[in-house]
C-alpha cells in the first residue's frame, strides 16, 4: 500500500511539470514551412515569388508554373545535418545528427495555345515537397539545485536538494505537402496561378527525464520518466497568385496562401516511472497507459509579395517579403479556449526574408541567397530569430540539367522541461541546420 501510494503521489506531481509539446506547440509547429526543393531553389533561399520557372517555385506563387516555356521533371534528394547545443545551468551538451531523404519530386506541362485573345498558354504542375521534417535527437544535463519534487506522505524525509538532472529528447516524422498547379499565360506578361494542395503530418516525440534528488542526510531519490506523444493528420489548402512583367527586365510577384485546414490525431503515452528510494532500498515502477484524441488546428494564412530583376540573359536578383500572423492560429472540436487565448496572447505576426542571385557563364551557373525569419513568439530574443544563407551551382546538358546546393540556417530556441515550476530554468537551445541538395531535372 505504501508503494502504491508513493508512486501515486510521484505521477501526479511528476506529471504537471516535465511534459511533451503542448497543443500550442504543435500549432506553431505545423504553421511553419521550411525551405526545402529543388537545388536551385535552395541555393537562392527560396527567393522565387517572382520569377518562376521552377517546380518548388510553384509552392510560393503558383504563376510561376506558366514561366516555363517546355515540359519538364524534377526529383531532389538531400542531406540533412542538425548540430544543437545545450546548456543547463553551466553544462553544455552537443548533439549532431545526419539524415538522408527524397526533397521533392514534381513535373510540369506546358501546352501552347493558338487563341487570338491573348491567352498564349497554360501549364499543369504537380509538386510533393517535405515542408518540414522533425528528425532530430538532442540531450541537456545539469544541476539546478532544485528538486522538483520536494515531499512525500512522509513528513520526516524531504527531497529539497538536487544533484542533477539529465534529459534526453527524440523527434521524428515529416510533413509532406502534395501541390496541384494550374497557370495561364497572358500577352507575355501576365502570368496567372491556381493551386490546390493536401498535407500528412506526422510528429513523434519521445522526452526522456531522470532526476537525483537527495534530503540533505544522505537519502536519495531517483526518478526516471519516459514520455511519447504521436500527432498525425491531414489538412489542405488553396494558393493564388500573380506575375507582372512591366518590361523585359523587372518581374513582379503576389500571392496569397490561405490557412491550412489540419484534421489531427493524437496519441499521448506516459509511462515507465521508475523511482528509487535509498531509504527504503526500493524501486517503484508505474504506469499511466495511452490516451487518444481528434482536433481541427487551422494555421494562419500567407501573404508573400516579390520582385525580381533580370539581368538579360546573365543574371538576376530577386527578393522575397512574407507576412504571416500566428496569433490567428485556432484549435477546434474540442475545450481550446485557453489556448486560442494563448495563441492571441503570445504570438504576432512574421516577417520573412528571402533573397537570392544567380549568373550564367555558357551552361554553368551560380548561385547564392540569404534568408531571415522572425520568431512568432512576442517574448522571443532575438538570437531565437532564424537567419542563414545558401550556395549553389548548376550545370545544362542537352535534355536537362544537374543542380547542387548547401542551405544553412541557425536559431536559438527555449526548451522548459518544468512549465509549471518556476524554480528551475529552460535550457537554451543554439541550433546549426545544414542542407545539401542535388536535383536532377529533365525535359520531356
Amino acid at each position: 500500500m505504501k508503494k502504491l501510494f508513493l508512486a501515486m503521489v510521484l505521477f501526479v506531481a511528476y506529471f504537471s511539470n516535465a511534459q511533451t509539446l503542448s497543443y500550442n506547440d504543435i500549432g506553431e509547429l505545423f504553421s511553419k514551412e521550411t525551405i526545402n526543393g529543388t537545388a536551385r531553389f535552395n541555393a537562392m533561399s527560396g527567393a522565387f515569388g517572382a520569377l518562376g520557372g521552377d517546380i518548388s517555385a510553384m509552392d510560393i506563387n503558383p504563376a510561376g508554373a506558366a514561366v516555363f516555356t517546355k515540359s519538364e521533371f524534377a526529383v531532389s534528394l538531400y542531406n540533412k545535418n542538425i548540430s544543437t547545443n545545450s546548456l543547463f545551468y553551466g553544462t553544455n551538451q552537443q548533439s549532431d545528427n545526419d539524415f538522408v531523404d527524397l526533397s521533392q519530386v514534381g513535373g510540369v506541362m506546358v501546352f501552347k495555345t493558338n487563341d487570338r485573345s491573348g491567352w498564349g498558354k497554360f501549364t499543369l504542375g504537380f509538386n510533393y515537397a517535405i515542408i518540414n521534417d522533425y528528425n532530430n535527437l538532442w540531450t541537456a544535463k545539469g544541476n539546478s539545485g532544485f528538486a522538483p519534487i520536494t515531499d512525500f506522505y512522509d513528513p520526516d524525509v524531504v527531497y529539497l536538494n538536487s544533484d542533477g538532472h539529465y534529459f534526453e529528447n527524440f523527434t521524428d516524422g515529416k510533413n509532406e505537402k502534395y501541390t496541384f498547379t494550374i497557370a495561364s499565360e497572358y500577352n507575355n506578361n501576365l502570368m496567372l496561378g491556381f493551386s490546390l494542395s493536401s498535407y500528412n503530418a506526422d510528429y513523434y516525440q519521445r522526452l526522456l527525464t531522470d532526476e537525483y534528488n537527495n534530503d540533505g542526510n544522505g537519502n536519495t531519490l531517483d526518478i526516471y520518466q519516459k514520455q511519447e506523444l504521436l500527432t498525425y493528420g491531414n489538412g489542405i489548402s488553396f494558393n493564388f497568385g500573380v506575375i507582372s512583367k512591366p518590361n523585359d527586365n523587372l518581374r513582379l510577384g503576389l500571392a496569397y496562401q490561405s490557412p491550412t485546414w489540419y484534421s489531427l490525431a493524437e496519441e499521448f503515452l506516459e509511462y515507465d516511472v521508475d523511482v528509487f528510494e535509498s531509504i527504503n532500498n526500493s524501486t517503484t515502477n508505474d504506469y499511466s497507459g495511452s490516451n487518444g484524441f481528434d482536433y481541427k488546428l487551422k494555421t494562419p494564412s500567407k501573404l508573400t509579395g516579390s520582385v525580381a530583376y533580370i539581368f538579360n540573359k546573365s543574371g538576376l536578383i530577386s527578393l522575397d517579403y512574407i507576412y504571416k500572423n500566428y496569433s490567428n492560429i485556432t484549435l477546434s472540436n474540442g475545450n481550446f479556449s485557453v489556448e486560442n487565448q494563448g495563441f492571441k496572447n503570445d504570438l504576432e505576426n512574421s516577417t520573412e526574408l528571402r533573397l537570392g542571385t544567380e549568373w550564367r557563364i555558357e551552361a554553368f551557373s551560380i548561385r547564392g541567397g540569404y534568408h531571415y525569419e522572425k520568431n512568432p513568439y512576442k517574448n522571443a530574443f532575438q538570437s531565437d530569430d532564424i537567419e542563414g544563407f545558401s550556395l549553389g551551382a548548376g550545370f545544362k546538358f542537352r535534355g536537362g540539367k544537374i543542380d547542387l546546393s548547401y542551405l544553412n540556417s541557425k536559431n536559438t530556441a527555449p526548451y522548459n522541461f518544468y512549465p509549471n515550476n518556476n524554480q528551475v530554468n529552460a535550457a537554451e537551445l543554439d541550433t546549426d541546420t545544414s542542407r545539401f541538395t542535388a536535383t536532377l531535372v529533365l525535359n520531356i
